[in-house]
């Protein structure tokens, strides 16, 4: 009984440890937001600023332009979203419901592409993004997007898809509807917290996707927030740091926001009670 109490009570601990761990960067972060200079330089840093101010929120909005920036990635990211769902879901629903060949060699291709690093497929990239004339745009960068975000919601689904009992879709065929209708009608809402989870994968990811939009993006006007967040580095190295951490702070909200508003949907289990055992 000592055994096992001690082994709960180490495992609380090693769980509080670790939530510190990934706590640790986003409070220092806030921290160091609303910091005034003197505090930034001081060699006796602490958590919670003396003297708080909103001056570097002023400053990073005053330098860069933070909004535009922010639309752009909102466009970006919404729209890889939206379309890596619209793709992944049927794909997925075919991938798990017909076993054939094909469907085993694309998710061995699922695989396998998570693994190819970025550095390694951005020149076939742009190249095909400059015959295609969209170079420096935003439509052009949610094209990359949805490729480099396919794969793995792909994943994602096929795994949600198999865990809808084919019972359902076998009753829905009995009643007369077709393949389309059972997907739309059927499957699609027991679905909905996958689908949603893997929307919610896509954005976050497009939002703080930083290596694709640097490549690709060159006017000021075109590029994304994590580009723009890089220009509060000088030429030689040195950060500004102060309206460096505020844009940074605001940057991370969008996602924050996103998961507070629909981690109920994600893990609800609207599955539960769907077939009676």
């Amino acid at each position: 009984m000592r055994t096992s109490t001690a082994g709960r009570v180490g495992q609380y601990a090693a769980l509080l440890a670790y939530l510190l761990f990934l706590a640790f960067p986003f409070l220092w972060l806030v921290s160091t937001a609303f910091k005034p200079p003197r505090e930034l330089g001081s060699l006796h840093p602490t958590w919670i600023p003396k003297d708080p101010t909103l001056a570097n929120f002023r400053q990073a909005f005053d330098e860069q332009p933070l909004l535009h920036a922010a639309l752009n990635s909102l466009i970006a990211a919404l729209g890889a979203a939206l379309i890596a769902v619209l793709l992944a879901t049927p794909l997925a629903y075919v991938m798990t419901r017909h076993r054939t060949r094909l469907a085993r060699a694309a998710t061995g291709w699922v695989v396998v592409s998570q693994a190819f690093p970025l550095v390694l497929v951005i020149i076939p990239l742009f190249l095909v993004l400059k015959n295609l004339r969209l170079i420096n745009s935003v439509p052009g960068l949610v094209m990359v997007y949805v490729v480099w975000a396919l794969p793995f919601a792909l994943w994602m689904l096929v795994g949600y898809v198999r865990a809808v009992p084919p019972e359902l879709e076998e009753a829905a065929a009995v009643d007369g509807a077709g393949r389309l209708r059972t997907l739309v009608s059927v499957t699609a809402p027991l679905l909905a917290p996958g689908i949603v989870a893997t929307a919610l994968f896509a954005f976050v990811t497009a939002w703080n996707e930083f290596f694709f939009a640097l490549v690709l993006l060159k006017t000021p006007e075109k590029q994304t927030l994590p580009v723009v967040l890089t220009h509060f580095i000088g030429a030689e190295g040195v950060a500004d740091l102060g309206p460096l951490a505020a844009a940074a702070f605001l940057a991370t909200l969008p996602s924050l926001v996103v998961f507070a508003v629909i981690q109920r949907r994600i893990t609800g289990g609207m599955l539960a009670g769907a077939v009676k055992s």
